[in-house]
């Protein structure tokens, strides 16, 4: 028992020696292939053995044709091992470059697909996130050449909204300074509408600015859905009953939320203002509110007879207008873009489908939690 543990422990150092070497030269090529690695491993495994044999064989616990025998087994392992883990780094470093080369082509601009045959387990994990990420690269240039697409629409239209009461202040005011002007008063009025107009055309850019910015100032407090609903109703009603449309408040469940009131205010008013100008006289524009699956439910439907389904994904872009416009003549298809920033900054999401007659917005909100009564 005692020769057993001496020679265990002249083989323990012999190995140890060789795998201490083994991990300096591992060092020193750390920057190397995976199949000098590879074989590096190997020829570590195989010369541990041999140095623990022949510390344990200078100790004298081996006969030299005992020695010879070992020594020449190891000398075939090291061939064998050797030569496979060749062969195995080899393998896995071509495999890798075809991943690279993958990987290379959604780097550019295209889409990513993994390389076919068999790879390791890691490799094919690998594989994988970059299918991943490829398809969110792709979804997010989308995204972006959509944005693009949106900016460039709205610095047109804005300009085009601009240059036409621009143009019509100029002339009044020309008007005014000639004396050519039989009704001074009403152009004083005139001009004072052109001005509010514009005024609210650059504070609903201001609006989106600060939106898209991230720094929309927000002052949540509790409040009932049932009064946010009847403030809505009672803002809009003046332009309901000028345009000859019935404004109904179907039942509103009085759920709590925890809202900006002007903010959410503002997002109701713009969906009622759409909806009064794109239904027609003696049609009706319906708000409800309900709760569903831990959430609320803010609804609006008008009489407009539907969007075109190809329009309705960009139904909230910026600057949008459609076939149709969905916003008042003297907008700018800012309205629905800031409904959806405002409810996106209180963790909820905006959405419009078609029902029969017209279209249904929808503004979903997390309800209040029992612990903030």
């Amino acid at each position: 028992m005692h020769n057993m543990l001496i020679i265990a422990l002249y083989a323990f150092c012999g190995a140890a020696a060789a795998g201490l070497v083994g991990a300096v030269v591992l060092r020193l090529l750390r920057n190397r292939s995976v199949a000098v690695a590879l074989t590096v491993v190997a020829a570590v495994a195989v010369t541990a053995m041999l140095a623990g044999t022949l510390a344990v064989a200078e100790a004298m616990f081996l006969s030299r044709h005992d020695l010879s025998v070992v020594t020449t087994v190891v000398a075939m392992a090291a061939v064998v091992s050797m030569a496979t883990a060749l062969v195995l780094g080899r393998w896995v470093v071509a495999r890798s470059r075809e991943l690279a080369l993958a990987a290379r082509s959604f780097g550019e601009g295209g889409s990513f697909a993994a390389p076919d045959g068999a790879s390791t387990a890691e490799l094919t994990a690998l594989a994988g996130e970059l299918a991943a990420t490829s398809e969110r690269l792709a979804r997010s240039r989308e995204r972006e050449r959509a944005l693009e697409t949106s900016r460039r629409e709205l610095v047109a239209w804005i300009s085009h909204d601009l240059r036409t009461p621009l143009a019509g202040l100029r002339a009044m005011a020309e008007a005014l300074e000639d004396g050519v002007v039989a009704d001074p008063d009403r152009y004083f009025h005139q001009i004072g509408a052109e001005v509010d107009r514009l005024n609210s055309m650059v504070g609903d850019l201001f609006e989106l600015s600060r939106i898209h910015a991230g720094t929309l100032p927000l002052s949540p407090t509790r409040m009932s859905v049932y009064d946010l609903v009847g403030e809505a109703l009672a803002g809009a009603d003046p332009l309901a009953r000028e345009h000859g449309v019935r404004l109904v408040g179907e039942p509103v469940a009085p759920v709590p939320v925890e809202v900006d009131g002007k903010e959410m205010t503002r997002v109701l008013a713009n969906l009622l203002v759409n909806a009064i100008h794109r239904t027609p006289a003696d049609g009706t524009v319906a708000i409800a509110a309900e709760v569903r699956d831990a959430s609320v439910v803010l609804s609006v439907t008008d009489g407009c007879g539907g969007i075109p389904a190809e329009d309705l994904p960009r139904v909230f872009d910026t600057g949008w207008r459609g076939s149709q416009a969905r916003t008042p003549p003297a907008g700018a298809g800012l309205g629905l873009a800031i409904v959806r920033g405002i409810v996106e900054a209180h963790e909820g999401h905006a959405a419009v489908r078609n029902v029969t007659g017209g279209c249904r917005f929808e503004v979903t909100l997390p309800a209040a939690t029992a612990d903030g009564m």
